[in-house]
């Protein structure tokens, strides 16, 4: 008898701990929040070793172009040197099966007092390489400007910079850049205009862009 009651008390207190114990779980769901607190986090990402890149520079921003006096009855001549354009490539892993190749194009010549503008047409170059090389990297052909006759017998080329010519490319970026990081080239610039054109100052920009393409 006396074990048996021993037994109820037992079987009391452990239900009433589980009780207790279910209780407490429940009301810390229903807990307020009593207090916040953060933690700053600082890293420091030092500046990672670049590897290398392809490029392209120009040594000047902008060029005058002079005037050819009694260069032609036809029309009026001006002209000037393209600053150097240099394609530079660091790349330590230059990619197979890829070239590279800088193109040139022109806009209107706008007067300055509203003159009526010089189309692009009438502006021509003869690109030169600077650096000497074994055939990597090849300058591209003369343009004429409008005004001047075709140098291309059977496809007509006087058609100035109105859109992108060839500067000067690589055959093959990864032979280019073994042979030599650097790569320059220059071009003779022609503008050529009616004898009528009306006097004033005119700007023009010429967009030098460089490309890579696979073959």
């Amino acid at each position: 008898m006396i074990r048996n009651r021993a037994v109820s008390r037992l079987r009391a207190t452990v239900g009433a701990m589980g009780g207790l114990l279910l209780l407490g779980v429940g009301g810390a769901a229903l807990a307020d929040d009593v207090q916040q607190d953060g933690v700053d986090l600082d890293v420091t990402i030092e500046e990672q070793e670049p590897a290398g890149m392809l490029s392209l520079s120009v040594a000047a921003d902008s060029e005058t172009l002079t005037e050819v006096e009694g260069a032609s009855p036809e029309h009026r001549e001006f002209v000037g040197e393209l600053p150097e354009v240099t394609v530079t490539d660091t790349r330590t892993d230059v990619p197979e099966g890829v070239y590279w190749y800088v193109t040139g194009q022109a806009g209107d010549f706008t007067g300055s007092e509203g003159q009526e503008p010089i189309t692009p047409d009438h502006l021509g170059w003869a690109p030169s390489l600077v650096t000497e090389g074994d055939g990597e990297v090849a300058p591209g052909e003369e343009v004429p400007t409008s005004l001047d006759e075709s140098t291309n017998p059977t496809t007509p080329n006087n058609v100035g910079l109105e859109s992108q010519e060839l500067l000067h490319m690589a055959l093959d970026s990864a032979e280019a850049s073994a042979a030599n990081g650097e790569w320059t080239a220059t071009a003779d610039l022609t503008l050529k205009t009616p004898l009528d054109v009306a006097p004033g100052t005119y700007g023009s920009t010429l967009t030098l862009s460089l490309f890579e393409e696979s073959y």
